[in-house]
């Protein structure tokens, strides 16, 4: 029986050898470049959807997180950080039948001007750290699933050493070095790459057509089987020039807080379990600029970094707009992921945790920027999936409403937050209805009750009801005017009549105003939707009873009864309830 091939033993390796590699890998470079530029050059695919929709034909995926030691885990954090560049040029790009695809021609020359950093990389029976390094992970995938598309190799090459688990072992890798080492595949029919990054594993997926059979050619070398290759994180050889000095990362990985509008409950829990090492990102220091809605404590980080412009643009832009609308929807949309891009390129490879406001969630998980973290969410509002299914269920309800059918995000957003939600290792929130969206991952944190200030309770010739939203169908306007028909009560509004200045005809209004918690006899809010709560507890807190929708998300709230939402009569029963009192 034929005995496996063993590594034959070798000298450390010096620079000079280092320098005469180099100078062989220019010169076949150069060789290589002249032939794809006088040859028959090599095209790049397009960005399209044609092939959206068509079957997957095959997919590969791989582990990216495989090495134990510690002392690896910044190479591998790296490969990590340079494979979501890399996806950022395949994901999506289709090809026509019979046009050949090369990997050095869409991901480019990995270079620290185009972001990447050292990671991984397996050479001369070594893994050693290298800029671009670990990029061998997505080429290995592509072959792998370019054969079991029975697709055409047009060139492949194979690592001089098979790792075992790796897809080297079952000869379906594929080496790459920048630009004579290139993997070439085409088909004879159209078909698209879909490449992605979870927290856990890189995927690649081909759409289009499966082909009967295949025509195989490629580069083969004799490999060279080692279970565990030397690594220059751990080797202990000091007179080798490749070898990393390991205290200088050792205490690599950290959580980066990516924060957007102010929120007094989530800035308690952030101060809570922030460490030393850690890093926050906000819009700008409210408290230095005197902006209480960026109001976060900015000590005891590592690392504290600021959007300003991008914060400036968004505050000129939102003055410009109506306070309600979809204009002003997508503007807070289209500046959200402004924000979130701008947060992601100072985003650190070394940032392996993510604590992620919830309106910035699906940018940063649609562009990439996600893949090969962990990352928790903080949230005070609906998924969009959920929140939209409540407005279309109260548009039929109350078909005649001006608001409930204004808007509504685009489906491939809401599918991007819905598929994140999905991989969020936390959702961290004080609402209660959207802790029990997630009943075995949510962390109920509690509400920042406000002080009680004091105040001169006013006596009224007949109880005031207040109001404390805008006359909009989603805040439950018409549940509301329904159960205090025929109700000797005056109704203190706090917010605009979108719905119609008709819209409380018929009924004893008075406009509130900054006194509203002196007449305040009850304050009531049956909403369909309601992500800010804050007025609901203040006046719980200043003794005011309060009766609330589950869906204003303050069930169990000291002073707060809470009535299905929607339910005309368990409201109009809880008022006349309180009234009687």
């Amino acid at each position: 029986m034929p005995q496996a091939p063993t590594i034959p033993s070798r000298a450390v390796p010096t620079r000079f050898q280092a320098i005469v590699f180099r100078g062989k890998t220019i010169l076949l470079q150069l060789k290589r470049g002249i032939a794809d530029r006088f040859g028959s050059p090599v095209r790049k695919g397009g960005r399209r959807d044609d092939l959206i929709s068509h079957p997957v034909v095959s997919q590969s995926r791989t582990a990216l997180w495989t090495e134990i030691e510690p002392e690896e885990r910044f190479l591998v954090a790296g490969k990590i950080h340079n494979l979501r560049l890399a996806l950022k040029q395949l994901n999506g790009v289709e090809f026509r039948g019979g046009e050949t695809f090369s990997f050095w021609k869409h991901v480019g020359r990995a270079s620290r001007l185009k972001g990447f950093v050292e990671g991984r990389e397996l050479r001369e029976g070594c893994i050693i750290p290298n800029v671009g390094g670990g990029l061998c992970q997505i080429s290995n995938a592509l072959y792998d699933a370019a054969l079991e598309a029975n697709f055409e190799i047009v060139e492949r090459h194979a690592h001089t050493q098979v790792v075992s688990g790796s897809l080297a072992e079952q000869d379906r890798d594929a080496t790459v070095f920048w630009n004579y080492v290139d993997l070439r595949f085409r088909s004879e029919k159209p078909f698209r790459i879909e490449a992605k990054l979870d927290e856990k594993d890189l995927t690649v997926r081909f759409r289009g057509e499966k082909l009967n059979g295949s025509s195989l050619h490629q580069i083969r070398r004799i490999p060279i089987h080692n279970d565990t290759p030397q690594s220059c994180a751990t080797c202990e050889i000091g007179d080798c020039h490749r070898v990393v000095d390991s205290t200088e990362h050792r205490d690599f990985g950290k959580t980066a807080f990516l924060l957007d509008e102010f929120s007094p409950e989530f800035d308690a829990y952030v101060q809570n379990t922030r460490t030393a090492k850690d890093i926050l990102f906000v819009p700008l220091d409210g408290k230095r600029f005197g902006k209480r809605n960026y109001a976060w404590s900015t000590k005891g980080f590592a690392h504290f970094r600021q959007s300003l412009l991008v914060t400036a643009v968004r505050s000129y832009r939102s003055r410009r707009l109506a306070a309600q609308g979809r204009a002003r929807q997508l503007n807070l949309l289209a500046m959200y992921e402004r924000l979130a891009e701008s947060y992601a390129r100072r985003l650190g490879y070394d940032a392996l945790h993510v604590v992620i406001q919830q309106n910035l969630l699906p940018f940063l998980w649609k562009n990439g920027h996600l893949g090969g973290r962990t990352f928790d969410v903080l949230m005070t509002a609906l998924p969009m999936a959920e929140l939209q299914k409540r407005l279309d269920a109260a548009a039929k309800l109350h078909p005649e409403s001006t608001t409930l059918g204004d808007f509504r995000a685009d489906k491939d957003l809401i599918e991007a937050e819905t598929e994140a939600l999905g991989h969020a290792r936390k959702i961290v929130t004080p609402h209660s209805d959207i802790a029990t969206l997630f009943p075995k991952r949510s962390v109920r944190i509690e509400w920042n009750v406000p002080a009680v200030r004091k105040f001169a309770k006013t006596e009224n010739s007949k109880p005031h009801i207040v109001f404390p939203a805008a006359t909009v169908g989603r805040k439950g306007c018409y549940e509301l005017r329904e159960a205090i028909r025929g109700l000797e009560i005056k109704l203190v509004l706090l917010g605009p009549l979108i719905e119609g200045a008709d819209f409380w005809n018929g009924f004893d209004i008075e406009k509130g105003c900054d006194d509203w918690l002196d007449k305040a006899d009850m304050v009531v809010l049956l909403a369909h939707v309601e992500h800010k709560p804050r007025r609901l507890l203040i006046a719980a807190a200043s003794g005011v009873p309060v009766i609330a929708s589950n869906a204003c998300g303050v069930a169990g709230t000291d002073g707060i009864v809470s009535v299905p939402c929607g339910s005309v009569d368990a409201l109009r029963d809880s008022i006349e309830f309180r009234l009687a009192k």
